[in-house]
């Protein structure tokens, strides 16, 4: 696929138009005959066979010979050329980038994990992340001119339609998916980050035909994601899912948004790791008391790296997160009543130490008939629910289901 046909995409010719639905159809449903195709999209048979040719020629269809009936004529099948379209995902953590690239179908063509990255919110930050994302289209061995979007995950408020972003990187009064274009050189994207992991974990994860679902990204902060009837809710201006800004709590504890009282001050990362550090110094025991002693930092994966080791102060403070946590996913399954809550971010890399406690208060204070619709989940894509929809993203922004 090449940039003139995106370029008359982008210009309404109707010819390009027919033809990124034909590539649409044949993403989400698979292979298909013209005849099956036809009845699909309402068009005339003699009109798909025209430019199923076209596409055939031009290398974005494969005729996978003929489909095997139990009489009469054999129809040829029909199906998207994997390798005639690429999309990049970015995925942005605190102190690492992950990097990853999939094919039409969607398969990961070549995935970089936890490629050393400190996110600053400042220009400096924005043209280090870029470089990082130049080297690794540098070193890919496919044909440059296919990649066709490059998505990337935001923590904070983002307007994917819009392509604003007014937490991170916001420093140009235009829109960050034009400043990222200018410099990458390639049509960019950006969505919020657990909205993509929402994303990824419904596409490739733990989601089996669900439509209804709440994804809780449980990691330094706290957010959801809202999947209903099948679409990804992202609200008039796309700031969907700021649970952990719900005010809750009347600890004065000032969260970074500017309140107090947040959800996120109780029950995430950041509270884990700031409750931890302050019963150490008040003289209870951990595996990690030796870090203080001595002046070495306590990082969040530490937390959990010692709760897999049964840490009993680490567990003691996970569970009860746990239980704060799940009286509030509670409320939501009142308002929602999803088919599937999933359990992600880093703390749910400590298992059943948090699902186990936020279990049992969904069934403590959601209403019984309402909670019984909902199964509770633990991400199974885990670390890289992230990335995965980002790559995802960047190929549903461009053909939607």
């Amino acid at each position: 696929m090449n940039q003139q046909f995106l370029k008359e995409i982008e210009m309404g010719s109707k010819n390009a138009l027919i033809k990124k639905r034909i590539i649409t159809h044949y993403i989400y449903n698979g292979s298909s005959t013209i005849t099956d195709l036809s009845k699909e999209l309402d068009l005339s048979v003699p009109t798909i066979t025209k430019f199923i040719s076209e596409m055939c020629e031009d290398g974005y269809i494969n005729d996978n010979g003929k489909l095997e009936t139990s009489g009469g004529r054999h129809p040829n099948l029909y199906g998207l050329n994997p390798g005639s379209g690429y999309f990049i995902g970015v995925d942005i953590k605190r102190f690492a980038v992950n990097i990853g690239i999939i094919n039409f179908k969607g398969d990961m063509v070549e995935l970089k994990m936890n490629i050393p990255y400190r996110f600053e919110n400042s220009i400096e930050g924005l043209n280090e992340l870029c470089k990082l994302i130049l080297n690794f289209i540098k070193k890919l061995t496919i044909n440059k001119e296919k990649i066709l979007n490059i998505n990337i995950n935001v923590s904070g408020r983002v307007n994917p339609e819009s392509g604003f972003s007014f937490s991170s990187f916001n420093f140009e009064e235009r829109p960050l998916t034009d400043v990222l274009t200018e410099k990458l050189g390639y049509k960019v994207t950006v969505d919020n980050d657990t909205r993509a992991m929402t994303y990824g974990e419904y596409m490739q994860g733990c989601v089996k035909g669900e439509k209804n679902i709440i994804f809780v990204n449980a990691s330094w902060g706290l957010g959801i994601g809202i999947i209903i009837d099948g679409k990804i809710y992202i609200g008039k201006s796309g700031f969907s899912g700021e649970f952990g800004h719900t005010s809750v709590y009347e600890n004065e504890i000032l969260c970074h948004c500017g309140k107090k009282g947040c959800l996120e001050t109780e029950a995430s990362g950041l509270a884990l790791h700031r409750i931890l550090l302050e019963r150490i110094k008040n003289g209870e025991s951990s595996i990690l008391s030796s870090c203080t002693k001595n002046g070495e930092p306590i990082t969040l994966d530490n937390i959990i790296e010692s709760v897999n080791k049964e840490d009993m102060l680490c567990i003691e403070i996970v569970e009860e997160i746990g239980q704060k946590l799940g009286k509030q996913i509670a409320g939501l399954i009142n308002i929602f009543n999803p088919e599937l809550v999933i359990i992600g971010g880093t703390l749910s890399l400590t298992g059943d130490y948090i699902t186990q406690p936020i279990k049992t208060a969904i069934r403590k204070y959601s209403l019984k008939l309402v909670n019984q619709d909902s199964t509770v989940l633990t991400s199974k894509l885990k670390d890289k629910a992230g990335i995965v929809g980002a790559c995802m993203l960047a190929r549903s922004r461009m053909f939607e289901s």
